[in-house]
């Protein structure tokens, strides 16, 4: 039996995708139902919620996204510029098979989205980036160009102190020696999003690189997911804000979306070593197993994430298409 491929609305549909969203070991909240609205809306693209069925049995969701200017298409997932850091398909009920079924299964599934895409929205570029999805066989079989990038990971195992003493020294010593009297970190509100957002902006700006995450979009995503799924860690001095990091949350990771940008304040403290550890800590005691620091390719930051003693894990991204098309979506954010 082949794997039929139906679409899901994100507003009719979305109590049955989320369901299939919270069943998948390969999903995040970016793939919620809400997420992808908000997504779709402050990206203007249309999204297509993609699932495989095997009989009456989900095997795979693919959420894309379908970007239209005049003569051009270009499909995506996550949408274009929406800083959304892994999407692409996600399986269901695939662990439980042997080998061969699972191979066969993947296959069916992921061929069975590439023809939809192909044959109802004919884009002249498609571009995918996943995480958590392991198997790109598929993709290559079917001619897409697939390039690995990678982020580094930390496993929250342990105790707490076990956890401390995998760090770095200076690490340690700058978690170890804070005055807890000076500083207070604690999870914040959504004001606290913005100011995050603003903070990072603001770097950006800083080094003359273009930054399009808008601060409302954020706002919006931890207004409208569930409780705990976007969490943004704040650190103040003297009741001030100096800097935060905003985290997003599924039932076993903790994802380093966006902060962490260094501050501008002379205190005594090392503000991001803390905002990490708080982090990490939290997710220990809430039986998280691992705190994905997204990103692992940008040499002068890897150096600061991998006091950490995190692990090199790989992740993907898939094009397939005319070149150029990203520099057309970057000019219509632009100018947006």
């Amino acid at each position: 039996m082949s794997v039929e491929i139906r679409i899901l609305d994100p507003r009719t549909d979305a109590d049955e995708w989320n369901r299939y969203v919270e069943r998948s070991d390969g999903s995040n909240p970016f793939f919620r139902a809400e997420a992808l609205r908000l997504q779709a809306e402050y990206t203007d693209t249309t999204p297509f919620l993609l699932a495989g069925f095997k009989g009456q049995e989900p095997v795979g969701i693919f959420p894309v996204f379908e970007y239209t200017r005049g003569p051009v298409t270009g499909v995506f997932s996550p949408a274009p510029h929406s800083w959304t850091s892994y999407l692409g398909p996600a399986l269901l009920n695939v662990d439980k098979l042997k080998q061969r079924k699972a191979d066969r299964r993947i296959k069916r599934f992921i061929e069975g989205c590439l023809e939809w895409i192909d044959t109802e929205l004919s884009p002249l570029y498609s571009k995918f980036v996943t995480a958590e999805f392991e198997d790109i066989r598929p993709f290559v079989w079917n001619e897409y160009d697939v390039e690995p990038g990678h982020t580094y990971v930390v496993d929250l195992e342990g105790t707490e102190d076990e956890l401390l003493k995998r760090f770095s020294s200076d690490a340690r010593s700058n978690i170890r020696n804070a005055d807890e009297e000076t500083y207070t970190i604690e999870e914040g509100d959504t004001d606290d999003v913005e100011r995050i957002i603003e903070k990072v902006r603001e770097r950006y700006e800083s080094q003359d690189q273009p930054f399009r995450l808008r601060p409302e979009f954020a706002r919006s995503l931890h207004e409208q997911l569930p409780d705990g799924a976007i969490r943004p860690y704040v650190c103040r001095v003297d009741g001030e804000f100096l800097g935060g990091i905003l985290v997003v949350e599924s039932d076993r990771t903790r994802y380093r979306w966006q902060g962490g940008v260094k501050p501008d304040a002379d205190v005594d403290i090392a503000i991001n070593d803390l905002l990490d550890w708080y982090v990490m800590r939290d997710g220990l005691r809430k039986g998280i197993e691992e705190y994905d620091l997204v990103g692992a390719g940008v040499p002068s930051i890897n150096r600061y994430k991998a006091k950490f003693n995190p692990r090199l894990e790989t992740h993907y991204e898939i094009t397939s298409g005319a070149f150029g098309i990203d520099l057309l979506v970057d000019q219509y954010q632009k100018h947006r």
